[in-house]
Parts: C-alpha cells; sequence; structure tokens
C-alpha cells in the first residue's frame, strides 16, 4: 500500500463517521473493482435502477453491469425523443435505486452537487427509495468551503468542457458565476443530512474517479 493510499484510507473512515452522524451510511472501496463489486450488489433482477450524469460510475464500469443485470433500467438516453426523455426523467424519481456521484464530499460528511436540469440533484433529494453515491476520494474536501470551490472550479468547468458547452467556465478555466443559458450550475445543493436513515448510501472509492 502506497503512502497516498494508506493517508486515504484513514481519511475515508473520517468521512464515514461524519455520514453516520448525518444519517446517511458509507463503505470505503480501495479500487475501482471493489466498487463495482459494491455495485453490483443493487443489481437484483426485478429492481428498478437509474443513475444520473455521472462518470465515476462509467469509469468502474458500472453501465455496463446496470444494462447486463436484468433488472428494470431507466435510461434517459435510449429515448427517441426529447418528450420520451422527459418522462423518463418523472419515471426515475420511482425507481428503486439510483447511482449517482457528487462533485465534492466534505471530511465531517456534506455532500456538495451542482445541477443543470436539476434531474440529478432532485433524485438525490426525494425520489427513489435509495440512492448509492460512488465518489473517488480526490472529491473530498477539508470542509464546507472547499467543497464549494473545488464543486464549481474543478467539477463545473470539467463537466462543462466534456459536454462541450459554451460557458465562461470553459474559456478560462475556473467558475465565473455566470448566467450563460448553457449553465450547468443552476442548482447548487448542500446535502448536510438525510431525513430518512439509510437512504443514501455513499463509495468512497481510493482511486481518482470523474472531475
Amino acid at each position: 500500500m502506497t503512502y497516498l493510499q494508506q493517508t486515504r484510507a484513514v481519511a475515508a473512515q473520517t468521512v464515514l463517521k461524519g455520514l453516520e452522524r448525518r444519517n446517511m451510511t458509507g463503505e470505503y472501496c480501495p479500487t475501482k473493482a471493489d466498487a463495482l463489486a459494491a455495485v453490483r450488489r443493487y443489481l437484483q433482477p426485478g429492481r428498478s435502477v437509474a443513475w444520473g450524469g455521472t462518470a465515476s460510475l462509467e469509469e468502474i464500469g458500472g453501465l455496463e453491469a446496470i444494462r447486463a443485470s436484468g433488472c428494470t433500467v431507466l435510461d434517459r438516453h435510449a429515448a427517441a425523443s426529447e418528450e420520451e426523455q422527459e418522462e423518463i426523467y418523472r419515471q426515475i424519481l420511482f425507481c428503486d435505486t439510483y447511482f449517482m456521484s457528487a462533485n465534492a464530499v466534505t471530511m465531517d460528511g456534506v455532500l456538495v452537487n451542482l445541477d443543470g436540469n436539476a434531474n440529478r440533484v432532485a433524485a438525490l433529494c426525494f425520489g427513489p427509495k435509495q440512492v448509492v453515491l460512488i465518489v473517488g476520494m480526490n472529491k473530498v474536501a477539508a470542509d464546507l468551503d472547499a467543497a464549494l470551490s473545488r464543486a464549481r472550479n474543478i467539477a463545473g468547468p470539467t463537466n462543462a468542457t466534456r459536454l462541450g458547452l459554451n460557458t465562461p467556465c470553459v474559456q478560462v478555466g475556473r467558475c465565473c458565476n455566470c448566467q450563460s443559458e448553457e449553465c450547468i450550475c443552476c442548482q447548487v445543493v448542500i446535502t448536510r443530512r438525510s431525513r430518512r436513515p439509510g437512504r443514501i448510501h455513499v463509495l468512497l472509492v481510493g482511486e481518482d474517479l470523474g472531475f
């Protein structure tokens, strides 16, 4: 185990204790393979599953596992029209398990997420019976200020670039607090506690994932 791996394993335990105090659960997965094995536990035939825009889930092989699982898969990307996609967005709020990531998480277990359409943060806040977040330890921040800064100045510009958007952050590489029509941080959601115990489960992964 490298020094970085040792440090991340220790830090993860601090985050997990913070999540527990906030009515959320979590576990530490040292590798992407461990995280994929954890995701597979939720893929029981007959369950309905969906996911938000998450590079982290894709990077661990989670999308392939979901599509091959035998679950009822609510995939907005399979929609034939915008109207059908909107309907799938609504159906997702009734699913059994929703997979996503976080743009940042604090050492004491607060989740921070930006969203443009708000479908991802909407599902996090209410709807699906269970929400599972796959979060690389590269997204752990010391406190809320650092988490918000990470979300706005690293995750936001990188995701806007990935999506090919024409926003100021793409041009300068940091958040400009813009009012762009293509802004992807219309919603800034801070999840400091879950009303329902254990509804939100966080898989902390000891490798870099996502942005």
